[in-house]
């Protein structure tokens, strides 16, 4: 039996209340959850990279030591680590109306998802920049190389690989949040899975949208281990 066959047969035994359903929700819901996690990773590592660079270069035996700055800046980090999504969400609302000018939609979710993820990503950079080998950035202040030029030259290019991959894992976190946004009006699969899924008891329509976050985190971790492997010169 063909490929082709076994897919007929496959919406030939679906419901048509849950076909009909697909054919009008699932390619927006795709789009949807597409949007919200590559716009909030885009968002959460332009806030979140100097973060984590500025951790390093405070910390006692970074750049730019700087106690005060630098314990701040890790208390923020925590506090904003240790708050579960799905209360965040619910917390910042008058934030989000504020910002988006409603708490329903794609677009009004990408709000809980930066603020959530930003805290982590930063503590990802942090982690990623520190197994640097400390003797190359002491070789490059031997030989007069400037802050800057050691943070862009030694730090972050010798981190790429992993930083690149720490990008892959927060997608495919913010992938999984995004999830959970749908379950008060953020739309995308989540929302999709719940409305439908689970309150309407579909199972089909279930079954496609987990297989379908199942695909995209496949094809994300896809793409950044080949970029990974791409950057990595050492």
């Amino acid at each position: 039996m063909s490929i082709f066959e076994l897919a007929q047969n496959f919406l030939s035994a679906i419901d048509p209340t849950e076909l009909k359903v697909l054919n009008e929700t699932f390619t927006k819901a795709i789009v949807e959850t597409l949007l919200m996690t590559v716009i909030s990773t885009i968002i959460t590592v332009i806030i979140g990279a100097p973060l984590g660079l500025l951790a390093v270069s405070t910390a006692k035996d970074g750049l730019t030591p700087n106690k005060v700055v630098n314990q701040i800046l890790s208390v923020a980090l925590n506090i904003g680590r240790s708050i579960p999504f799905i209360i965040l969400i619910v917390a910042i609302i008058p934030l989000t109306r504020f910002i988006m000018g409603t708490t329903l939609g794609w677009h009004a979710a990408l709000v809980p998802l930066t603020i959530s993820a930003v805290p982590f990503f930063a503590r990802l950079v942090e982690t990623n920049v520190r197994s640097v080998d400390p003797g190359k950035i002491e070789a490059a202040r031997m030989m007069g190389a400037t802050r800057l030029g050691i943070m862009f030259d030694i730090q972050i290019r010798e981190s790429l690989p992993s930083l690149v991959q720490s990008v892959t894992v927060l997608a495919i976190s913010l992938l999984g949040y995004s999830a959970m946004a749908g379950t008060i009006g953020a739309g995308g699969l989540g929302q999709l899975a719940i409305n439908y899924g689970y309150t309407r008891f579909m199972p089909t329509v279930m079954a496609v949208s987990v297989i379908a976050v199942v695909v995209i985190v496949q094809i994300m971790q896809m793409i950044g281990d080949m970029i990974s492997r791409l950057v990595d010169h050492r």
